[in-house]
Formats: C-alpha cells, structure tokens, sequence
C-alpha cells in the first residue's frame, strides 16, 4: 500500500492543474486531504539527475541546513569510500562541494573524524557568509565545530563544542554532548570518545549548550536533569535520558528541543521543549511522540506527530492547535519564495519495494504533488539507511536528495521544481522523476 491518501482519482489526477489559481481565488479551502493512499501523480515537469557519481559515496545528512551556497553554485557533500557498518573512530569523512555549473565537478576541501549516518558532521554554509562553511570534527578529547573558508582553502578557527543548529544571523549555536547520544543512540551521535556519564541517568553537566561562533564562549543552558524533574508516567531512574535535535526559532530568541529516553523491550519516548536564547522559560511544545518539525514563525512549530503534519503554538500547552494534512513520518521543509505555500516532505521505505516518496504539499488547495518513489535496497536499515532529507534551495527552485536509488550507493540528486511552484503544471500523465 502507498504512504498517501486522497478523497478520490479524480482529484489526484487534477492535482497539478491550477494550483496558484486555486490558491488566489479566496475560496474556502477544501478538506485537508488524507494522504497515505495517494497513487503517483504527474510530475513530469521536474527535472532530476545526479550531482555525484561512484565509485566512492557521497551525501549531505540532514535537511534544516543550507546545502547550496548563495550563488547557487556550489552544493556541499560528504564522501566515504564504505557502507553499512557503523563508522569507527578511525573513519575519515571527507568534504568537498559540487561545481554546479561545470560538470557536477567535485572539489575536495577539508576532511572530518566527527560523524554519522544520519546527520553527517553538521556540514553547512554559515548563514551570513558566502564563502564560510561549518562543520564538527574531533580534536583530541573532545568534540569540536570547525569554520572553513571554501574561497582561501583555510581554516578560520576551531571552536569548542560541536553544534547542531545555529541562529539565522550565523552568530550563535546550540550545541549538544555527542558522546553522550552515541552512547544511547547510535547514528547520532559520533564515534572515538566515551560518554563520562555511561551510569548516570539524568546528568546535570549534559544538556543544550549555546555558543557564541565569534568569540567560543559556551554556556549550559538547560540540562537533562532539569527536564528529568518535570514529571511523566513512563519516567523512571533506570532510563538513560538525553537531548538533541535541536533548532533555533526564525528569529534566534528562542530554541527547541528534543528530550528523549528509550523504553524496554523496544521503543522510546520523545517530547519537544522550547527554552529562551538563555535557557530560561522552559515550555512543554510537543506533549507525546514528536518526530520532525520545523518553525513557520516565532510562536508556531509545524511537526509530524502520529501521522499528521500538526501545528504547535509555543504556549506551553503541549497540544496541537490543527492539522494540517494526514501521512506517514517524514522530514518537512517550506519552500522559500512562496510565502509559505508549498511545502516538501518524505516518507521512509514503505511496501514490498521500499519506496520512498518525495512530495510537495500546497497549503491553500490541499494538493500534493509527488515527485518520485524511490527504492530503498533492503541492506539500507537501521543505523545506515538512507533517508532522502530533502534540502531545499535559498531561491525555492531546487531540491536535493540523499538516495541509494542507483544503484551506485548512496549518492547526491538534484531535482528542478521551479515549473512547478511558478504554477505551470498541467495535467499530463508522463511518469514521474525516476527514482524507480
């Protein structure tokens, strides 16, 4: 069965027909469509190819970070020459970018001994600069973020924590213990250090960190055993908690949060907090099973939770104030320059041919557009799968794509929906980008 439903054919075949005249003839919206039965629709209008090619593998990780430089030029990857293993302490990441405009010509810049499956090494463009990238690396015995200039070839200086997520205006980050996520979850954390707080189940030293990329200076501001104090049924002294996944708010006063503790004999809990850019003013966001989310302003979150993309006002209440559309877990981003309209999300691997969907959603009419299933070989599981991340350009015009499709190991892919947001689908039934 596919991962979408919709309330009929007819309306799945017509859904790339008008949408931006739907969306400005001010009428009452339809009813939000239920999408985890929705067949294929026409995407023939997007253009895809890989921007990477083998024998080595390449991928960027997650997808709240610019990947695409400001120029639109230069599209950062991480290279390996393995899979499926846990990476060692050992195990060097190298970093390189895309020359989009000569050949999808790889140029290697710098290398990293900090990273995983699912997230790489936090590799991104530091928001603010056009030549500066960031990334997180080991240095001795700790964990550390670098600042690397693409333009000189040189390191600008090294900081001392490793980031997760840093502020619009590139100045501040949050930071996590990546010793302390390895530990309890690996893929997420990074390899070659221990966790110093292995037996302790709520440390008061481990938490989220800000810090300042200019100067270093690092401050605690909220620690798991705050979190751990503020009671819950499932709570209990012989967990592991930690925190991670976190993401500024559009305007940088203030961060999420994920608190986390796993459940035996499988499973874990997840609930989403929100503190000020000094840890004060801590607020339940996301009562029960959080996944992924991202901020539409300074008091709202969108986030998948349960099989709907719902929308959370940072109010303290832990509840959800409306749904937007119905489908399975994936990692949702807006697209810039559409005031908010469309959206893109995914799936994971679903049915017999492990199919991952990549799909707009546009808010006014209800519509989805897929973009493509792309098949997920069985031996990309757990630890090592290979999610798609959808990254979105600065300009709204291009996605791109982690995917082991291929056939070639994971690689990096390029698709042009720039037809489609400016409103030029039409209802044609040709087949769709081919991640088949």
């Amino acid at each position: 069965m596919n991962s979408f439903v919709i309330r009929s054919a007819a309306v799945c075949l017509s859904m790339m027909i008008g949408l931006v005249a739907s969306a400005s003839t001010g009428a009452e919206a339809p009813p939000k469509p239920d999408l985890r039965n929705l067949p294929v629709a026409d995407a023939s209008l997007v253009k895809m190819r890989a921007v990477t090619r083998g024998p080595k593998f390449h991928w960027f990780g997650y997808y709240d970070k610019d990947q695409i430089d400001v120029t639109g030029r230069y599209l950062l990857a991480m290279e390996v020459d393995f899979e499926h293993r846990s990476p060692r302490p050992e195990d060097v990441v190298k970093i390189g970018m895309v020359d989009l405009a000569d050949d999808d010509r790889w140029i290697e810049l710098t290398e990293s001994r900090a990273w995983s499956w699912q997230q790489g090494c936090m590799l991104q463009w530091r928001p603010g600069s056009e030549t500066e990238i960031l990334f997180n690396d080991r240095e001795g015995d700790r964990f550390v973020c670098r600042i690397f200039d693409v333009k000189t070839r040189k390191l600008i200086r090294t900081l001392p924590m490793a980031i997760e997520h840093v502020t619009a205006d590139g100045r501040w980050a949050v930071c996590s213990d990546y010793r302390r996520i390895q530990y309890i979850r690996p893929g997420y954390g990074y390899a070659g250090l221990p966790d110093p707080n292995r037996d302790v189940s709520a440390p008061d030293d481990v938490g989220a960190w800000s810090m300042n990329l200019e100067t270093g200076e690092t401050k605690l501001l909220v620690s798991v055993a705050q979190l751990a104090k503020i009671p819950h049924p499932k709570a209990s002294p012989k967990n592991k908690y930690y925190v991670n996944h976190f993401q500024w708010s559009p305007d940088g006063k203030r961060f999420l949060m994920f608190y986390r503790w796993s459940l035996k004999p499988r499973g874990k809990v997840t609930r989403v907090f929100t503190a000020d850019d000094d840890g004060s003013d801590v607020r339940l966001l996301v009562a029960r099973s959080g996944s992924h989310w991202q901020w539409i302003d300074p008091e709202h979150v969108l986030c998948s939770v349960r099989g709907g993309y719902r929308i959370y006002k940072d109010d303290g209440s832990g509840e959800p104030k409306e749904t937007l559309w119905f489908a399975s877990d994936g990692h949702v981003s807006y697209i810039p320059g559409t005031n908010q309209q469309w959206l893109v999300s995914d799936t994971y691997p679903r049915g017999r041919k492990r199919e991952q969907i990549l799909y707009l959603f546009h808010l006014p009419t209800g519509r989805a557009v897929v973009l493509g299933r792309f098949r997920s070989p069985r031996k990309y599981t757990g630890e090592w799968r290979c999610d798609l991340h959808p990254r979105v350009s600065r300009d709204g015009k291009f996605i791109v794509i982690d995917s082991p499709h291929g056939g070639n190991g994971r690689q990096e892919y390029l698709l042009d929906i720039s037809r489609i947001i400016a409103g030029e689908a039409s209802g044609t039934t040709a087949s769709p980008a081919q991640g088949q």
